[in-house]
């Protein structure tokens, strides 16, 4: 039987339940850093749980005290600290409830230290190319390309929603009632008068539609009204605009 890439790179990863530190500079002005463990690692990448969304394509800081033999830099150094491309993230069904989310992540090790491109705006997503092992770079990355036009044509619906923000530890810190003005499955606009930037992630809440989510913030524009709108795109599900 023909072996798959995903089957390989399973058996190339090894359980190892290390405690990490994440860090994720989700826009110019706002970072956050959350704890965890390994769940399995390799020299190319690593999986863990975190309690907050992240978006797939996002560069964050991963430190470990990870064993020399499955590093590429820094052989004797105490910690690892090493910049991971996110390539999977999804959230763990809840058995109950009342349970905290959690978010099931995987990620390939890039490097040392980010490209430039992320130093100037790290609101920037990528995605990988062909591997290359080497002193500083386990990965090489490629801007992810922006789509020329929306995948969906937005409706008008004004659907009653709630914005969430989340500090610095993963708790929901700001919240607004606000009404869409366009919606898709795949995103919607908002008004806000939140200051929050492009980057940000949020959970936005529709007590109709029984839908909570989580959504990236993609623009922000201040309108004739002197009101911000913002641009969101959705996360990991799409919202159920189909009605039986």
């Amino acid at each position: 039987m023909e072996q798959t890439k995903e089957s390989i790179r399973r058996r190339a990863r090894i359980p190892l339940t290390l405690p990490i530190r994440v860090l994720c500079r989700e826009s110019v002005e706002y970072q956050w850093t959350e704890q965890s463990r390994l769940v399995d690692v390799s020299h190319l990448g690593a999986g863990f749980t975190l309690t907050r969304p992240i978006e797939v394509g996002r560069l964050i800081q991963l430190t470990i005290p990870l064993p020399r033999q499955l590093r590429c830099f820094d052989h004797l150094e105490p910690m690892y600290s090493v910049w991971s491309l996110v390539r999977h993230a999804s959230a763990i069904p809840r058995a109950r409830r009342q349970e905290a989310a959690l978010f099931r992540v995987g990620v390939g090790f890039v490097g040392k230290r980010p490209p430039h491109s992320y130093e100037a705006d790290p609101t920037l997503r990528y995605e990988p190319v062909p591997i290359r092992i080497g002193y500083n770079s386990m990965w090489k990355l490629g801007k992810r390309p922006l789509p020329n036009q929306r995948r969906e044509t937005r409706l008008i619906i004004p659907l009653e929603v709630l914005v969430e923000t989340f500090d610095e530890n993963g708790n929901p810190s700001l919240q607004e009632h606000t009404v869409t003005e366009t919606i898709s499955s795949l995103g919607t606009c908002i008004r806000t008068n939140l200051n929050i930037g492009v980057g940000r992630i949020l959970r936005i809440s529709s007590q109709s539609d029984h839908v909570s989510t989580f959504a990236a913030i993609r623009s922000r524009k201040v309108a004739p009204d002197g009101i911000a709108r913002l641009g969101l795109e959705f996360i990991g599900e799409r919202w159920p605009l189909q009605r039986d």
